[in-house]
């Protein structure tokens, strides 16, 4: 029997994970969605994800792919993996996809969203999901240093340094906040992301919002690109990557 290929978009909650890919200390995502396919299958295989994303960071639209042989169809895959899946992980939206699909390589943009609460007094329902900002921000003057971030160019100011051989230009297509009651959310769109990006520039915009950075002065660390200059580092659990992308292979 020939293996079929198929995608599934992820949902979960990075609360209680060290990150999304395998590693030796601690729960991943991509280790309980093998676990599951285990189980399925009974047979080892290797789940592949679009992104990386850190420790606490959430997901509702990563994309997983994996390859199985297998007369189920995708619909039925879908719900037979969500039954050995945990409580904090979900996939939906199983669809079979051409055989060399790559979703990591294929994937043409990524959407993020920040989350913040801001109020004086804090929200415990949203203690997982968003970072407690207790003094006012100014959307006029973040969505104005925000500018700053569209197109392509270095943004080596927003992570650490990078392997020998590794870009750090990236091409921004979207970076805007916005307010919902006390909820102030940074929606960014890139082709791809640097390690703690999207963290670096949140943490770095609310000091542009507390007047404590001037949206003039935010632009010139940008272009200064000096390593891990932008900042501070905003905490992990208000990061959620909303949606991946793509031409061909699978369009939701």
């Amino acid at each position: 029997m020939a293996a079929i290929r198929f995608a599934a978009t992820v949902s979960y909650d990075g609360t209680r994970f060290v990150g999304s890919q395998i590693q030796p200390n601690g729960p991943t995502v991509q280790e309980e969605l093998e676990r599951a396919f285990e189980r399925l299958f009974q047979a080892k295989g290797r789940v592949e994800l679009a992104g990386r994303t850190d420790s606490g960071v959430h997901a509702s639209g990563q994309v997983a792919a994996f390859s199985a042989e297998t007369r189920l169809d995708a619909a039925t895959v879908g719900r037979a993996l969500n039954a050995h899946l945990p409580q904090d992980v979900a996939v939906r939206d199983v669809v079979v996809v051409p055989e060399g699909f790559d979703p990591r390589r294929w994937a043409r943009k990524r959407r993020y969203r920040y989350t913040i609460w801001n109020g004086k007094v804090r929200a415990p329902l949203l203690r997982r999901t968003a970072w407690h900002v207790e003094s006012p921000l100014s959307l006029p003057a973040m969505n104005e240093a925000s500018e700053a971030l569209a197109g392509q160019q270095d943004f080596i100011a927003c992570s650490g340094p990078l392997e020998p051989g590794r870009t750090s230009v990236r091409t921004v297509s979207q970076a805007e906040w916005i307010r919902e009651g006390g909820l102030v959310l940074f929606d960014i769109a890139a082709d791809a992301f640097l390690p703690h990006m999207v963290r670096r520039l949140a943490g770095a915009l609310v000091r542009v919002g507390q007047r404590s950075l001037k949206p003039e002065e935010f632009a010139r660390l940008l272009r200064r690109a000096e390593p891990a200059s932008m900042g501070p580092t905003a905490p992990a659990h208000g990061l959620c990557l909303q949606r991946v992308e793509y031409d061909e292979g699978y369009v939701l």
